[in-house]
């Protein structure tokens, strides 16, 4: 298996030396070669990463980096003779949480293909459950409360919902979706955020669900129709936009009227937790937890 690789700015993340440090040892005193893609980025190696962080180290002790720089040798036989490379990268760590902080920088930098890169690492790293539960959710939603509290600007909550909206699109054609039991998943009318139902959508599909997802902007009528002809086991309904109670009731209240009786619906997002009450009252089941999952599965 090819070595995994890591962008500059990953590098730095997970090795605590600032992208610019990097550049300017590798231009000074050729600490490093890194290798590059095609298009031209530097890609560092798990045991580059390491290297920086055994220099790191040294500097941070006192040592300057010219002389550090002389130890070069030994450093690397140090590395080249350590059983587990990648046992010390990835255990430094930060884990979960460094993939998230790298692709926060990236986004307050505006630099999308940062962003990019990351979730790429993320991937190629991690099944694609993990990698959603673990990084692409608490990511979408720290990049939203950022957003919310004016932390990000509308343009960098983009470019970040952007990639990961694109990532989840591509797990979702790689999932099954030959489950005997049959999901429909749709946005409530006026609900543009999709991406909690494509989550939602890729975790039945590897808990063995057949998931038809009709995503934005469903109209009620429109969902009925596709429910009365499809025949699904469940439906499930994601409302985040909260424009009050009333908006609320009365868009959930026709939904329920156009589906079919007897069909199962839960409803989920920020919208549907605020309201909860109504949820109930109108006789569907709210996704509000991680244990509803059971529920759901059950259902």
């Amino acid at each position: 298996m090819a070595e995994r690789t890591y962008r500059i700015h990953v590098a730095a993340e997970l090795s605590g030396v600032r992208v610019e440090l990097i550049r300017a040892w590798e231009r000074r005193y050729g600490v490093l070669q890194p290798l590059r893609t095609p298009a031209g980025y530097r890609v560092y190696t798990e045991r580059d990463v390491a290297l920086l962080k055994r220099l790191k180290k040294l500097t941070d002790e006192g040592v300057a980096i010219s002389e550090a720089a002389k130890l070069l040798p030994q450093l690397l036989a140090e590395l080249d003779a350590a059983p587990a490379v990648q046992d010390e990268v990835q255990g430094s760590g930060a884990g979960l949480e460094f993939w998230r902080d790298a692709a926060l920088l990236a986004a307050e930098a505006y630099d999308q293909g940062g962003v990019s890169a990351v979730v790429d690492e993320v991937l190629s790293a991690l099944p694609p459950l993990k990698a959603f539960d673990g990084v692409l959710a608490p990511l979408q939603r720290e990049v939203g409360e950022r957003w919310h509290s004016g932390e990000l600007s509308v343009a960098q909550e983009h470019l970040v919902t952007q990639v990961v909206r694109a990532r989840l699109v591509n797990l979702l054609h790689a999932a099954p979706d030959s489950g005997r039991r049959h999901a429909v998943l749709a946005c409530f009318p006026e609900e543009e955020h999709e991406l909690g139902l494509l989550g939602v959508a890729l975790r039945m599909r590897h808990a063995g669900f057949r998931v038809t997802l009709l995503g934005q902007r469903v109209p009620a009528l429109d969902l009925g129709r596709a429910v009365a002809e499809l025949k699904p086991e469940l439906v499930g309904l994601s409302a985040i936009n909260n424009r009050g109670e009333e908006p609320f009731r009365d868009t959930l209240t026709e939904l329920m009227r156009a589906l079919p009786r007897g069909v199962p619906v839960w409803v989920g997002g920020a919208a549907a937790v605020a309201h909860s009450d109504i949820v109930v009252r109108l006789g569907a089941r709210l996704f509000s937890a991680e244990d509803d999952w059971a529920k759901v599965l059950e259902d």
